[in-house]
């Protein structure tokens, strides 16, 4: 007992270097790999507005600092793109919770009409081979998967289970809902800036 008692001092301070030089590790490693994770996902974010949208030559990414547009209490980022003075569309990063595993994030690209020019999936944890299909799924010209050059103001974007216009993945409803909400939400977040914008 009386050695316990004389080594457990030894044992707190060398566990308590220990926990401060492995703090001080991890502190140095988020700080050398903070940087370009954050380089990483703006690229990402730049590469996938540049696929969803129509050809432009302002910066959309500097543009969405000012826009601010709330749908259902929840928040989307809105990419304004711009060719001279016109307006001709605008990127939406949006995102659903409803996915079979979890959350989906997603960003759609709209004309200046509203018309779906592209997407891209940023995101999800879905089941590889089924739900995870969705980012090429929904641009299959076979039936009626594609959502692309499709406006949400007169196509039910909603699966055809449900009465929609859009072919569910293959066994996959629950992630091919997650999606369509995701760009229903999306869609309204479009209309609002547009408005917004009009109304200026």
């Amino acid at each position: 007992m009386k050695k316990l008692a004389s080594t457990l001092p030894n044992m707190i301070i060398s566990l308590g270097v220990i926990t401060i030089v492995a703090s001080a590790l991890l502190a140095w490693a988020n700080g050398v790999t903070a940087e370009p994770i954050a380089a990483a996902e703006k690229q990402t974010r730049v590469d996938a507005i540049k696929d969803v949208l129509p050809a432009f030559d302002n910066d959309p990414l500097a543009k969405a600092q000012d826009v601010n547009v709330i749908v259902g209490g929840n928040p989307f980022i809105v990419y304004p793109a711009f060719e001279g003075d016109k307006f001709v569309g605008a990127a939406v990063e949006g995102y659903t919770l409803n996915g079979f595993s979890g959350e989906v994030k997603v960003m759609y690209g709209f004309d200046a009409d509203g018309v779906v020019r592209g997407y891209q999936v940023l995101s999800h944890a879905e089941t590889p081979g089924l739900g995870a299909k969705m980012n090429e799924w929904f641009r299959m010209e076979e039936g009626n998967r594609s959502v692309i050059d499709k406006d949400p103001a007169t196509v039910n974007m909603t699966v055809a289970k449900d009465g929609g216009d859009i072919d569910a993945i293959t066994a996959a409803t629950i992630s091919s809902r997650a999606f369509l909400s995701a760009l229903c939400d999306c869609y309204k977040a479009f209309v609002t800036y547009k408005n917004d914008r009009n109304n200026e």
